[in-house]
């Protein structure tokens, strides 16, 4: 008897290290190399007389249609020089930045060789969180006022589902973000599942390139929140089977359940306290779990069908 559980004991680890193997790699050999440009810092201590050399430095922040006058009024205005006061503090320093975008870097060269490393500038965008993080192949530009910290003054007027994510730790997921959101094919398949697939597979490329970053930071929740829809995935999934919502392709869904949002809306007393965008944390579970139980590479993965993806999942609620 203690044979056969011994055995059944090394059984299990080998099939948990196989699991994990697809996104627990070795990333030492690789060698990438990362420019960082602190455009933020040259801009905005810049006298009128170096202002020709920096536009020719950086000549597509500079449209031609624009006088000289603008830029100096931009870098002298007294709310400009605040914000970029309040970035200083957080951010006079991105050694530590770096590190984070060379290992991400790393990774997504590990499963495309042909991945080149893109130029790296830092600015300020007067916090257009919409746009936090612009990727343009050889180019990748951060705006570092959308990174002081929830906490900061400046974003006082912002709502807290927004400005929780305004924060050092969540910049490298932005980073990711980025370059995933232009390596996973467009899907013309308009079911409520395969929209929660299409945003898990967003989120297993971060399993795979950030793996060292925790679930909630890797998805925009608090702690408090993962823990939620770990709690209540079962209900949750009963809701959306009984109610038919899985192969529905009315719109209003992305809206209740995967857009950003304060909470999710399943029209119910409480809903104020579930987590918004529920329908993302499903999606990635449903992906997660299609990659456990299938040999599929990471790159065939994001080309199959999403709705495929679900069928092969197998995927069960964890209780």
């Amino acid at each position: 008897m203690y044979k056969y559980v011994s055995f059944l004991i090394l059984l299990l680890t080998l099939i948990n290290c196989t699991k994990k193997e697809k996104s627990d790699i070795d990333v030492s050999d690789i060698s990438v190399k990362v420019d960082v440009n602190r455009f933020d810092q040259e801009f905005y201590t810049l006298t009128s007389e170096k202002l020709p050399q920096l536009k020719s430095k950086y000549p597509y922040l500079f449209p031609a249609q624009n006088h000289d006058s603008i830029w100096l009024h931009k870098i002298e205005d007294k709310d400009e020089q605040e914000l970029y006061t309040e970035t200083q503090k957080v951010f006079s320093d991105f050694s530590t930045e770096k590190e984070q975008i060379v290992e991400l870097f790393k990774h997504i060269k590990y499963y495309y060789p042909n991945f080149k490393s893109p130029k790296v500038i830092t600015l300020l965008s007067n916090v257009d969180y919409e746009t936090k993080v612009v990727y343009a192949d050889s180019l990748l530009f951060v705006s570092l006022d959308v990174y002081l910290g929830e906490d900061s003054e400046i974003y006082q007027d912002y709502p807290s589902y927004i400005k929780q994510n305004f924060t050092k730790e969540h910049l490298i997921v932005d980073v990711a973000n980025a370059i995933t959101n232009v390596q996973i094919m467009f899907s013309t398949d308009r079911t409520f599942v395969s929209r929660m697939v299409q945003q898990g597979k967003k989120l297993y490329l971060l399993d795979a390139y950030v793996p060292e970053v925790n679930d909630a930071e890797k998805i925009g929740y608090t702690q408090e929140q993962i823990e939620w829809a770990e709690y209540n995935d079962e209900e949750v999934w009963k809701y959306f089977i009984e109610n038919k919502i899985l192969f529905s392709t009315e719109q209003e869904l992305s809206r209740r359940f995967i857009d950003n949002a304060p909470f999710s809306k399943f029209y119910r007393a409480n809903d104020n306290e579930t987590p918004g965008s529920i329908g993302v944390w499903f999606g990635w579970q449903i992906v997660r779990a299609f990659m456990q139980n299938t040999d599929t590479s990471l790159q065939d993965m994001l080309k199959m069908k999403n709705e495929e993806i679900f069928k092969k999942s197998k995927y069960k609620p964890s209780k």
